[in-house]
């Protein structure tokens, strides 16, 4: 069982079209299209599990730079969340580079009354 990220889809690429071009090189287990949460919309990529390991390499180097709806695709092993490396910088709060929170356009915060 192997799972493959396949990246650089167009938006409009179904779970069934993607399932046809995997099927080609070998058993499809499943395949999962991300979609956005709010939207429904997809987000442009998908996984793809493989019953078998050798057949997934080989979709791999098959399909890896081919063109689906004239888009070039990037397909690779999926790394679990735990083994990806983090990025750098800030994800969520401050930052920014203008000197977080208490920089209000460089003028002197007021003390607030208290709010009992």
């Amino acid at each position: 069982m192997k799972n493959l990220y396949v990246g650089n889809l167009p938006h409009s690429t179904t779970e069934a079209e993607l399932r046809n071009v995997f099927e080609a090189h070998g058993a499809v287990e499943k395949v999962s299209l991300v979609t956005d949460r709010d939207t429904g919309r997809s987000r442009g990529f998908a996984f793809v599990e493989m019953t078998n390991a050798s057949e997934a390499d080989k979709a791999i180097a098959a399909l890896n730079g081919s063109e689906l709806g004239g888009r070039p695709l990037t397909i690779n092993e999926a790394k679990p969340k735990s083994d990806r490396p983090r990025s750098g910088g800030q994800r969520f709060g401050g930052g920014g580079g203008r000197g977080g929170r208490d920089d209000y356009r460089g003028h002197a915060r007021q003390p607030r009354e208290p709010r009992w």
